[in-house]
């Protein structure tokens, strides 16, 4: 058994931003394994994320970026619990984020419920047809099973919440999300976002 000192604790508690009694049973949990604590808090926290997607979000803050050359400017409207939240370091942080990621990234919707049902008609009728073409020697329930996964492309390109966020590809704004709120222990929502690009 790893001996868990006050020094790792606070250390973990400093890279993750869980609470410190979380920190410490993690640690306990895998035996001072460092990885698989921070997995293990990074688990709980997704986990405690679902469970307040239902709370009201009536505070918030709106944060924008005007990108170097004054060509690009984006906003991002968040919705949290308190103002407490609404004013937090953490928060600021994630705010100026998904800021940088809208100016790089600049998608159209913000997830797939947001997108026109005849855009995905249109979408899935034309990967079908491409499909058909490519691989017509496929069974049918593997050529619909191409089209959902080109369709699961579609929404990562086009809407916010979906796509690979641009500071760590190994997570979407959904996963960066609800880490937040398995850290700070408050709902928070992206209300709304707008890009805008010169001449566009």
């Amino acid at each position: 058994m790893a001996n868990i000192d006050a020094k790792m604790v606070s250390k973990l508690r400093k890279e993750t931003g869980a609470p410190m009694m979380d920190c410490k049973r993690a640690l306990q949990n895998v035996d001072g394994d460092w990885e698989k604590a921070k997995e293990e808090l990074r688990l709980a926290g997704l986990k405690a994320a679902d469970s307040r997607s239902g709370r009201q979000t009536a505070e918030g803050r709106i944060f924008s970026y005007i990108h170097a050359g004054d060509k690009i400017g984006v906003m991002v409207e968040l919705h949290c619990e308190t103002d407490f939240v609404a004013k937090n370091e953490m928060m600021s942080e994630f705010g100026h984020d998904l800021c940088l990621h809208l100016a790089f990234a600049k998608p159209q919707y913000l997830d797939a419920s947001a997108v026109p049902a005849e855009e995905v008609e249109k979408e899935t009728a034309f990967l079908r047809k491409q499909i058909q073409e490519q691989a017509a020697d496929k069974p049918a329930e593997i050529q619909e099973k191409m089209v959902e996964g080109r369709l699961k492309v579609f929404f990562e390109e086009r809407c916010f919440l979906n796509q690979k966020f641009v500071k760590d590809n190994a997570k979407t704004i959904e996963d960066y999300r609800k880490e937040l709120v398995g850290k700070i222990g408050e709902n928070i929502k992206i209300a709304r976002f707008t890009v805008f690009v010169l001449g566009e």
